[in-house]
């Protein structure tokens, strides 16, 4: 998902002289990215200034995590006990120890539901906050209806020089092209997001993380980029603009990519090695902790929607859904010998690592001050059977889950909603992908009557859900 021309007015002049002077090189696809502050900062009467998405690849089992039935017969009932939090008559499950004593920061919507028991379909509706337009179709493209951060990009506008949606550590994929939810589909190329570009795919390393679209090209440092600044700046002024209208704004967008390019600000938001070992150690030394601590710097510089994708790959890059804890796994993506699904659930590319990166998140949001205008989400496609199925594990199951809130506005310490007494339906206050995504630009003042324009200047609502203003 790279950031390509979304403009048609700039003159073929330009596009030579921007070709010829290896401007494309050193990451100047980023004007298109900053042509859409031209929407402006609209004063709303929200708490949300920012938004970390972390999304639990798979299925996390909600019977095992958050919504234990300890009454319920055996074989449905967690093989791990619950345990209490910091909220009184609010337990989770005993792989959480940490996370539970944040519990006062989390709002639990148990009745999470939709009707699509498969991967693909889960997916696109959890991320892209609605069903794709025709379905069967799951991959991004220019068609799409646009993802929450491009939306939020388009309504509330830029941020300054940091991009206002950034996706860690990659965009999210099982061995196909990224799911839809992940663009801005068709508002076009200058909302997309920026993506970290990795070399390796070992999850569980420590390795540095650096971001490829914000870095200069090999032979370009600081003063040359100043060079081009200049020629681009004499350029334009030799030239009258293809369009009044369009041509200062383009200019703009340019002056705001170089200063992006050349922010120290910009550069130090992104590098980790900013921060003390004590801080990095406390996240977790793995890709997910150091994703999560990345997320908060990000935030705390001013980017305004983090997504976090939470998937396994070994160090040959082997792709494990390691949420979807079916049965027995074997050691054939390098992670260890014949295991049961629930007990997939112990080891550090789960429950330890979660629990000790998420915990760090709300606590650092916390202390900083920034909890308050940071809203945090967790979700998964679906959940898990109650059933627990003849090789220890539990299936796929869409009709009752839960996802988190923290932060943003929502009041934390409280549950939404509530399922049946074996966990298999909702049995009070449904909530939808679509109203989970309406709740998220609730929270940061965008109303679901908001439209936006596709490629034909056709209207289409941000979304067709309802938001759960229950939660705040």
């Amino acid at each position: 998902m790279q950031l390509i021309a979304a403009a048609n007015t700039q003159r073929a002049s330009r596009r030579r002289l921007l070709k010829m002077g290896g401007l494309g090189l050193a990451g100047l696809s980023l004007p298109r990215l900053l042509l859409a502050e031209a929407a402006g900062e609209r004063p709303r009467n929200a708490k949300a200034r920012n938004c970390i998405f972390i999304f639990l690849c798979g299925g996390p089992s909600q019977n095992d995590l958050w919504d234990l039935k300890p009454d319920a017969p055996e074989g449905i009932r967690s093989v791990f006990s619950p345990i209490e939090t910091n909220v009184p008559g609010i337990r989770f499950g005993e792989l959480l120890p940490q996370v539970a004593r944040h519990a006062d920061k989390l709002a639990l919507v148990r009745s999470m539901t939709h009707g699509d028991n498969n991967h693909d379909g889960g997916i696109v509706h959890t991320l892209l906050g609605q069903l794709p337009a025709r379905p069967g179709d799951f991959y991004v493209s220019r068609q799409d209806h646009p993802g929450l951060g491009a939306i939020l990009h388009r309504e509330l506008g830029g941020c300054g020089e940091m991009p206002p949606w950034v996706v860690l550590p990659r965009p999210f994929t099982t061995y196909s092209p990224p799911y839809k939810g992940q663009s801005a589909g068709f508002l076009g190329a200058a909302f997309d997001p920026i993506v970290l570009d990795k070399e390796t795919k070992a999850s569980l390393s420590d390795l540095p993380v650096r971001l490829d679209s914000l870095s200069l090209p090999e032979g370009v440092d600081q003063d040359r980029l100043a060079g081009r600044r200049n020629l681009l700046v004499r350029t334009n002024q030799s030239e009258p603009a293809a369009s009044p209208a369009q041509g200062p704004r383009l200019e703009d967008c340019y002056e705001k990519a170089f200063a992006m390019l050349g922010s120290g600000a910009t550069r130090q938001a992104f590098d980790l090695e900013q921060e003390p070992a004590a801080a990095r150690d406390r996240y977790g030394r793995n890709e997910y902790g150091q994703s999560f601590l990345m997320a908060r710097r990000l935030v705390e510089a001013g980017v305004r929607v983090v997504n976090a994708f939470w998937t396994f790959f070994d160090d040959k890059g082997c792709q494990f859904n390691l949420w979807d804890n079916h049965g027995v796994a074997t050691d054939v993506c390098g992670v260890g010998g014949a295991r049961t699904g629930l007990d997939m659930l112990k080891h550090d590319y789960c429950c330890p690592s979660f629990d000790r990166a998420f915990s760090a998140l709300l606590e650092d949001l916390g202390q900083r001050g920034l909890l308050d205008e940071t809203l945090v989400a967790v979700a998964g496609e679906f959940g898990r059977t109650p059933q627990i199925n003849a090789t220890a594990g539990r299936d796929h199951w869409a009709p009752c889950y839960t996802q988190l809130l923290a932060g943003g506005g929502v009041c934390g310490g409280q549950v939404y909603g509530a399922s049946d007494k074996v966990g298999a339906f909702v049995k009070d206050l449904p909530v939808s992908p679509d109203d989970f995504a309406a709740t998220i630009l609730h929270a940061f003042g965008v109303s679901g009557e908001t439209f936006v324009p596709d490629q034909l200047a056709r209207p289409h609502a941000v979304t067709a859900g309802r938001p759960v203003l229950g939660l705040f």
